[in-house]
C-alpha cells in the first residue's frame, strides 16, 4: 500500500517500510500546494532583493558575504559540490531510502523554499528504486547532515552515483536508466536538499524498529532460560510491577508470563528456591527499563520525522524567513545514546544468565557446560567467550557521543551533536546484540533438552524454531556456524514472529508513548 507523505503521521513502522521493504511513495496533493506557495514567496523575496542566508549569501562563517544573482544562480552548485565530502564506505541503501522519505516529509510542510521539481524528484527516486551512493562517515548531525545528503543532492543535478536495480552506475546513467528527469539546482535547492538531521534520524527509526523486535526476542530468551534453571516465577506476579508503576515491568513481566504459561514450572509443578539471583529475577525490571527507553526515544524520533528540520525556515502565510538551528540533531542523538545503552545493558543480563546455565554451581543440576562429556567435551564453554567479547564492545560504543562536540566552520557551528556517532554505534550496538542473544537462546534450548519436563507453549516454540537451525550439541563440534546462524535467527526475528502466533502479541506498550501509572 502506498504512504502518502503530508508532513504528518510517519511512524517508525511505516519508514521502515518505505526503505527496507521498497513501498512506494505519494506527496500529497495538499503538500504540493504548500510547497509551491512557499516557492512562490522565496522567488518574490529574489526579485526584492531581500538578503536570506543560504540562497544570497553563504553559509556558516561565510554567512556575511552576499551574492550577486549570477552567483546565487550558481551557489547551490558549488554548495553541493563542497559539502560532498564523506568518506569511506557506503551507507546501507535502507539508510538512504529512509533519509529520502525523512526529506520528502520535511518538505511537504511547505516550509523548505525548494522547487517542486526537487521534492517530487525525491519521490521518483524511491518509487523507481534508484539509491544514491552515500558514503557512511562524514556528518557531525548540525547543520543537518550534510555530507551524506549533499551525495542526495548530486543526483539533483545528474551528478554523483546511484544504485539502480543491483548495480552501481553513475548518477547520471540511473536517472536515464529510470526514466527520471534531471531537475537541476536554483536558488536554495540544494540547500532544501541537506540542512536537515534526514540520515541520522532514518537510521535511529530502523533502529528503534530493530530494538523493539530485539527486547521481544529477550523476553522469549530469558522465559526458556528461566524454565531451564527452575526459576521461582513469584518476581514475575502482576502486582508487584503494579504498585510500582513503570509500564515497561508491567508488559515484559506479562510477555515473560506468556511464554512460559502451560508449562510445568508455571504451573508449580517443580520444586524452586525461595529466591534467585538478581539476573534471574529482575528481568522484568531490566527489559522493562530498557523498553521505556526504547519508546521514549521512537516519540522523539516520530517527532523529528513530522516536523521541519531545515534553516532557514520561509512562513509564508506571514511572509517572513526565519534563521535558527532546526537542524540540530540533539533532539533525536541524546535518547537514542540512551536507547543503545539500553540494548547494551539487557545483553549484559542475557550472558549472566547465560552464565548461570553453564555453571555447574549455579545451573541446578544442569550438566557443566551442558554437555554429557564434560571432560572429554567442553560444550557451549566458549561460546561465552563469544559473548563476553562482543558485549565488551558493546560497552565500549556505549560511551556516549553527545558530549564529544568539536567545533568547526571557524567557531560558526561550535556545538554539534555528533548523532551520526550514535547512529552508527547504534547499528553496532544491535549487530552484537543479535549474537549475544543467539548464543542465549542456543544455550537455553541445549538447556531444555536435558530437562525432563513440559516447557511453557512460548519456550516450546521458540525451541523448536532454534532446533530447525542449530542442532543439540551432543559431541563437540565447531561452533562458529552455530553462533553466526543463532545471530542471523534473532535479526530475522523468526522467532518472534512464531513465538507471537502461538501465544499472542507479547504484550505491546502504550500506542501513544505516555506511562500512566498502572494503578490509575
Amino acid at each position: 500500500m502506498t504512504i502518502v507523505l503530508d508532513g504528518s503521521g510517519l511512524t517508525c513502522e511505516k519508514l521502515e517500510r518505505v526503505a527496507r521493504d521498497g513501498e512506494t511513495v505519494q506527496l500529497a496533493p495538499q503538500a504540493l500546494e504548500r510547497i509551491k506557495a512557499c516557492r512562490a514567496l522565496l522567488e518574490k523575496k529574489i526579485e526584492q532583493k531581500e538578503t536570506m542566508y543560504g540562497v544570497n549569501t553563504g553559509i556558516g562563517e561565510l554567512v556575511n558575504v552576499v551574492l550577486d544573482e549570477d552567483q546565487t544562480r550558481d551557489f547551490q552548485k558549488y554548495l553541493i559540490y563542497n559539502h560532498a565530502a564523506g568518506i569511506g564506505d557506503p551507507a546501507p541503501l535502507e539508510y538512504v531510502r529512509g533519509a529520502m522519505t525523512g526529506r520528502i516529509n520535511v518538505h511537504a510542510h511547505g516550509h523548505s523554499g525548494c522547487r517542486p521539481e526537487i521534492t517530487l524528484t525525491l519521490v521518483e527516486l524511491l518509487n523507481k528504486g534508484v539509491t544514491p551512493f552515500v558514503c557512511q562517515k562524514g556528518s557531525v548531525g548540525a547543520c543537518g547532515d550534510l555530507a551524506p545528503m549533499a551525495q542526495v543532492a548530486l543526483l539533483m543535478m545528474g551528478e554523483g552515483q546511484a544504485y539502480y536495480q543491483g548495480e552501481l552506475m553513475s548518477g547520471a546513467a540511473a536517472l536515464e536508466k529510470a526514466g527520471i528527469p534531471v531537475p537541476g539546482l536554483q536558488a536554495r535547492d540544494g540547500l532544501a536538499v541537506i540542512n536537515g538531521s534526514n540520515l541520522l534520524t532514518a537510521m535511529s527509526a530502523l533502529h528503534l524498529v530493530s530494538m523493539d523486535r530485539w527486547l521481544r526476542q529477550a523476553e522469549i530468551a530469558c522465559a526458556m532460560s528461566l524454565e531451564a534453571l527452575l526459576a521461582n516465577l513469584v518476581p514475575y506476579d502482576e502486582r508487584l510491577h503494579l504498585v510500582r508503576g513503570f509500564t515497561g515491568a508491567v508488559r515484559s513481566a506479562a510477555a515473560i508470563r506468556q511464554c512460559v504459561a502451560g508449562g510445568d514450572l508455571a504451573s508449580g509443578k517443580i520444586d524452586v528456591k525461595v529466591q534467585d539471583a538478581y539476573s534471574m529475577r529482575s528481568s522484568p525490571q531490566v527489559i522493562g527499563a530498557a523498553h521505556d527507553s526504547v519508546r521514549w526515544a521512537k516519540t522523539q524520533v516520530e517527532t523529528e520525522l513530522n516536523g521541519v528540520g531545515d534553516n532557514p525556515i520561509f512562513f509564508p502565510e506571514d511572509g517572513v524567513v526565519l534563521t535558527g538551528a532546526n537542524f540540530q540533531g540533539t533532539p533525536v542523538s541524546l535518547p537514542m545514546e540512551n536507547a543503545g545503552t539500553a540494548i547494551t545493558m539487557v545483553s549484559v543480563l542475557s550472558e549472566r544468565r547465560l552464565n548461570r546455565l553453564l555453571h555447574p554451581a549455579l545451573s541446578v543440576g544442569l550438566p557443566a557446560f551442558l554437555t554429557k562429556g564434560a571432560g572429554m567435551f567442553s560444550g557451549l564453554m566458549l561460546s561465552q567467550y563469544t559473548a563476553d567479547m562482543m558485549i565488551t564492545e558493546q560497552r565500549i560504543l556505549s560511551a556516549p557521543a553527545a558530549v564529544l562536540s568539536i567545533p568547526a566552520a571557524a567557531d560558526q557551528e561550535d556545538f554539534v551533536s555528533m548523532g551520526m556517532n550514535t547512529a552508527i554505534k547504534n547499528g553496532q550496538i544491535l549487530d552484537n546484540a543479535c549474537g549475544v542473544l543467539g548464543i542465549e537462546f542456543m544455550g537455553a534450548a541445549q538447556a531444555l533438552d536435558l530437562r525432563e519436563f513440559q516447557c511453557g507453549e512460548g519456550s516450546r516454540v521458540a525451541h523448536e524454531v532454534i532446533r530447525r537451525h542449530v542442532d543439540f550439541l551432543d559431541v563437540d563440534r565447531p561452533l562458529y556456524p552455530d553462533h553466526t546462524q543463532m545471530q542471523e535467527l534473532v535479526r530475522s526475528g523468526e522467532i518472534l514472529d512464531a513465538v507471537e502466533a502461538a501465544v499472542g502479541p507479547l504484550a505491546p506498550p502504550p500506542e501513544d508513548g505516555v506511562a500512566p501509572h498502572p494503578l490509575h
